[in-house]
């Protein structure tokens, strides 16, 4: 639940490009914009330890 890396900046990240998907960041958690080919959202769900939200 927390970030291991070093920080460049803290709460500026308002898109996540991943090899699984496009995630924003919203109030509360990550909102699903796109999955990647071939993922499925429970799969996604697996691979994070971010909050999902609606």
């Amino acid at each position: 639940r927390a970030c291991t890396l070093p920080l460049t900046g803290k709460g500026v990240v308002d898109r996540i490009i991943t090899n699984l998907g496009v995630l924003d960041v919203v109030p509360g958690g990550l909102k699903l914009v796109e999955l990647a080919d071939g993922v499925t959202e429970a799969e996604l769900r697996a691979a994070t330890e971010a909050t999902l939200v609606s």
